[in-house]
């Protein structure tokens, strides 16, 4: 892996987390109700999601890339569509962001609820799955490869849901939400193009 390469994946995963999702909706819930102690589980929990849906991720793009290296370049045409349809997707949903205030829940019962949460979200898999391929070296060590996407864009969700539960009152004005949401769908949108003219 290049450090060009390196470099491309770690600015499109920071810009990518910043992003209001569900994991981003339940820390800040947790940080409105019971305060910024809440931040670190909840944080943990997301960090620790990520790592499995990318591990699953990345594993089965392994197998498929064993399997026949024609069906790889098809899934990154596929991921590529994806990220465009999911910018367009997020520059239309407006303002829509509600965190309900969630108070009481022991440390690791929010460890555990934030990882299921990040875990067991289709869009987790489906995302990594479309996403990677156009990082992936299909030359390269899948296993190296692996290590260093997973340990970078871990470090990176963790911070950001740490941020996220310090800016909980960014999200309480409907316009900022639009905003983050129509400029996040725009650099999908952006990331599909210029994956889909690296497609070989």
């Amino acid at each position: 892996m290049t450090f060009t390469t390196w470099a491309a994946f770690a600015a499109s995963s920071a810009i990518l987390l910043v992003i209001p999702g569900p994991t981003i909706l339940l820390v800040v819930s947790y940080a409105i109700g019971s305060g910024l102690r809440a931040a670190l589980p909840a944080a943990i929990g997301v960090a620790l999601g990520d790592l499995t849906a990318m591990t699953l991720s990345l594993l089965g793009l392994g197998a498929l890339l064993a399997a026949s290296a024609t069906l790889f370049t098809v899934l990154k045409w596929c991921g590529a569509a994806y990220l465009v349809w999911l910018g367009i997707k997020l520059w239309r949903a407006g303002s829509q962001f509600q965190a309900a205030p969630r108070s009481g829940a022991p440390a690791l019962r929010m460890v555990a609820h934030s990882w299921l949460v990040t875990t067991l979200n289709p869009k987790s898999l489906t995302f990594f799955v479309a996403f990677l391929p156009q990082f992936l070296d299909p030359q390269g060590d899948l296993l190296t490869q692996m290590v260093v996407f997973e340990v970078t864009f871990v470090a990176l969700a963790f911070l950001n849901a740490l941020a996220a539960s310090q800016a909980r009152g960014f999200f309480a004005k409907p316009s900022r939400v639009r905003l983050m949401n129509r400029v996040g769908g725009s650099l999908l949108i952006g990331a599909g193009f210029a994956a889909a003219r690296s497609t070989p």
